[in-house]
């Protein structure tokens, strides 16, 4: 993969971290639920080690994954890890026996985090932390997060963080955290059909940082649609592909981190940055969210 078939390149701002957008979530590298080992553990690792061999340099994980289990693969698979590499880590949660997600925002929870990522990723600095919101729903619940984001803000003057972002917020709180510390990136569910983060995506945008789709192919529920299927059969692509590429040309500050424990699937989700999509197909595109939305 050369770095123009990954998407382009974006540096996340104040920083000297540069990244293909094309990066890799490692969620998926844990067991059934995000919880416990994954049944093949030499694929989990093979997985990483492609990714990293076709360019990829933007990992995605958090140490509640698992829990503890993404990071410990990602260490075994990458470490020491090449020059260029970032990866970035979210914490806010916490997964008990029950393996139920529970918050954990308090100081405590989130300095006992980040040095429970250290360990596990064999680091003595994390490039981003994420600082991810729990709510009570599937979505972003407003809410002040300045505790949360003061501790993580401490933990960088400290030199344990180098960059802060966040994980299911609200524009409203992008701005409170904006009023404590720099905020490199924001990660929240979007993709073809779920657009309800379009006028934050283009403030941010205009601010340069980075906005990461999480679930970019639809998650659990996989993305479906007559018009995405149609499209990527008349350019000879699959529909997973297509919807990879709708994001690229949405705003040069998205970056992707699709997550799979297939190497097949990996090289597929690569293959979405070598497309090139008209403004007529991206026209056709835009129109399923609101497809959807009238059905709905």
């Amino acid at each position: 993969m050369s770095e123009a078939s990954l998407g382009g390149q974006f540096t996340f701002p104040g920083t000297s971290l540069t990244v293909q957008r094309i990066g890799y979530g490692a969620m998926q590298l844990a067991g059934p639920g995000v919880w416990g080992p994954p049944k093949d553990p030499d694929g989990a690792v093979a997985v990483l080690r492609e990714a990293v061999a076709a360019g990829v340099n933007h990992i995605d994980t958090s140490d509640y994954y698992g829990p503890h289990v993404t990071n410990k693969i990602i260490r075994q698979a990458l470490h020491p890890y090449a020059t260029g590499v970032v990866i970035v880590t979210k914490l806010g949660a916490r997964r008990p026996p029950d393996k139920s997600w529970q918050p954990a925002i308090s100081p405590q929870d989130l300095t006992a985090g980040v040095h429970d990522n250290l360990r596990n990723l064999g680091l003595d600095a994390l490039d981003i932390v994420n600082y991810r919101v729990m709510g009570a729903g599937h979505g972003p619940e407003e809410g002040s997060i300045a505790e949360q984001v003061t501790v993580l803000a401490d933990l960088r003057r400290k030199g344990l963080i180098r960059s802060i972002g966040l994980s299911n917020v609200t524009a409203a709180q992008v701005a409170e955290a904006q009023a404590i510390t720099d905020i490199v990136c924001v990660q929240n569910n979007y993709n073809l059909t779920h657009r309800d983060d379009d006028a934050l995506i283009d403030d941010l945008s205009r601010q340069g940082i980075a906005y990461v789709p999480f679930f970019p192919l639809g998650g659990f529920s996989p993305l479906q649609s007559s018009t995405l299927a149609f499209v990527a059969s008349r350019l000879g692509a699959t529909p997973m592909q297509i919807a990879l590429a709708w994001l690229l040309h949405r705003s040069p500050s998205i970056l992707l981190i699709p997550g799979t424990s297939s190497v097949a699937h990996l090289r597929e989700n690569l293959g979405a940055g070598q497309l090139t999509l008209s403004p007529q197909t991206l026209t056709e595109l835009d129109g399923i969210a609101a497809t959807i939305a009238v059905k709905q």
